[in-house]
């Protein structure tokens, strides 16, 4: 038997050798591969910026939170990658490579510093395949630049920054506390309600048209407005966009989120569809006839970006973006103050001092009311409506700092990071006006304020959304004192879940008419 054995041996593991050996090269050679993908040197001998190693197909995703992937990200509740890594590091999500910026000086330095290469739009599936690279905010190269400079022509042809857009946002408010006026006190979750004022600006902006705040087909649009934010925003999406290929044919939220979709941008048709009906091209009301009209003026260039597609894209940004933003804002400044009533009440005296009863409040009182200002500054920043940012892109290879980042990597510049400084704001974890105010009083401006981003990716339409914030707050406030439904202590702030947008949870109040 011995004999036998020792006879075979040498064939036997002559044949192991031979049949490890192809194994063992393609295994060294995978591995060299992975290595030189992740960390090969740029054009000037620079490297990736650092990073937790990944795994095969998943990446990093075991070291992050997709249900709250701000955080993991940030040093901001609990210290995570940037703590290890420093102010630019990277990871993979699943199979794709992004660079994070982490601080104040990262974001600047890449956003307004270097803010031509850094101004492409990164990786961002579920949103992509709904609009299919069309409109302003998911589009890139020419077709976000030209849409990009009409839209702002437009908008400030139309009022934006000026005091005929202030005039409509007052009138607005006042259909609003009408609204409000009309629950008698009694408990209501505010969102709908809230949602009808900067709704209804939008509207107007696009179509011209003014909804009443019962409105059905009204209500239907803000409902599927606010679900999508939610969706998006869920772990579910998160998944989506690591393996859209994959996942985009199972069913899931997605699905509702694409069918939602579907029904702003039907809703949206059907009033273009009018528009081309009784466009005067010498006489445009608003949004629609100029896109209709430059849509005419380049109907003979086949590269032109003014078309059917780009203009019901637009107007789904500007829905999007023009009526979640400022009412999320609204809702959870009132959360803020239900669970602040010494705040609400200092808010109250300067209303009364500057403004008083018997007139509108408009944006020439801000200079005169630093508390309010500071509230509302400071609401923005706690709230942290859009912890991540939306996902920037390098559009050619780029050299940062020390570090080389590929042409078409996804950067991800945190404004949690810059709004929770805690060497700008002291204890930045908790709500305090004095954030943005001096030892007398006057309002402080802060440059690490940035909830609507910077650069050339900024939220083109900032001036409208900080406009409705203080005019739609001061003129509620001016109106109501609010009532919590249920002990303050029982109300959170905290976010239920953070994805695109910060989720807080839902809850309930009374507005009580103060009287005259």
């Amino acid at each position: 038997m011995v004999d036998i054995l020792s006879a075979s041996s040498p064939r036997i593991h002559g044949d192991m050798a031979l049949l490890s050996l192809p194994t063992f090269l393609v295994a060294c050679v995978a591995f060299l591969l992975f290595i030189f993908v992740w960390r090969r040197e740029g054009t000037h001998g620079l490297l990736l910026p650092p990073g937790p190693p990944p795994l095969p197909i998943i990446g990093n995703i075991l070291q992050v939170k997709l249900w709250d992937l701000p955080t993991s990200l940030s040093r901001v509740r609990p210290p995570q990658l940037a703590e290890q890594y420093g102010p630019v590091y990277s990871l993979r999500l699943g199979p794709h490579p992004i660079i994070v910026l982490h601080g104040h000086e990262a974001v600047k330095d890449a956003l307004c510093g270097q803010a031509v290469n850094f101004g492409g739009r990164g990786r961002f599936p579920i949103m992509d395949n709904a609009l299919r690279g069309y409109g302003i905010v998911f589009s890139h190269s020419q077709r976000w630049k030209q849409l990009r400079r009409f839209t702002l022509m437009i908008l400030r042809n139309l009022g934006m920054g000026k005091r005929s857009m202030e005039d409509h946002i007052q009138e607005e408010a006042q259909h609003l506390v009408q609204a409000l006026t009309q629950t008698e006190a009694q408990p209501v979750d505010p969102t709908f309600i809230l949602a009808c004022a900067p709704c209804n600006i939008i509207s107007s902006i696009l179509f011209k048209e003014h909804f009443d705040y019962q409105d059905e087909e009204f209500l239907q649009l803000i409902m599927l407005l606010n679900e999508n934010f939610s969706i998006v925003s869920s772990f579910w999406a998160q998944l989506y966009n690591l393996w859209p290929s994959f996942i985009h044919y199972l069913p899931g939220r997605h699905q509702k989120f694409f069918k939602n979709v579907q029904n702003i941008i039907n809703f949206i048709l059907e009033r273009v569809a009018q528009h081309q009906g009784t466009l005067k091209p010498e006489q445009p009301q608003d949004y629609t006839d100029c896109f209709l009209n430059r849509m005419e003026e380049e109907k003979h260039n086949p590269y032109s970006e003014f078309n059917s597609e780009n203009l019901v894209a637009v107007g789904f940004n500007l829905f999007s973006a023009g009526t979640e933003t400022v009412t999320s804002t609204l809702r959870l400044a009132l959360l803020i103050l239900l669970k602040h009533p010494e705040v609400e009440s200092r808010v109250h005296e300067e209303i009364d001092k500057v403004v008083g009863r018997d007139r509108v409040p408009c944006m020439s009182d801000r200079a005169q009311m630093p508390y309010t200002d500071a509230v509302v500054h400071e609401v923005q920043r706690y709230i942290n409506l859009i912890p991540s940012n939306l996902p920037h892109a390098v559009i050619q290879d780029t050299k940062f700092r020390q570090f080389f980042i590929p042409k078409g990597t996804t950067v991800f510049p945190l404004l949690s990071s810059v709004l929770y400084d805690s060497k700008e704001f002291t204890n930045p974890q908790r709500f305090d006006p004095n954030h943005f105010l001096d030892k007398n009083g006057s309002f402080r401006k802060s440059d690490f304020f940035i909830p609507f981003s910077i650069g050339k990716r900024a939220c083109l339409g900032e001036g409208l959304a900080r406009m409705e914030i203080f005019l739609f707050l001061t003129t509620i406030l001016q109106n109501f004192t609010l009532k919590p439904v249920v002990d303050e202590k029982e109300l959170s702030t905290d976010p239920m879940f953070n994805g695109f947008l910060n989720i807080r949870q839902s809850f309930k109040l009374c507005f009580l008419p103060r009287l005259k």
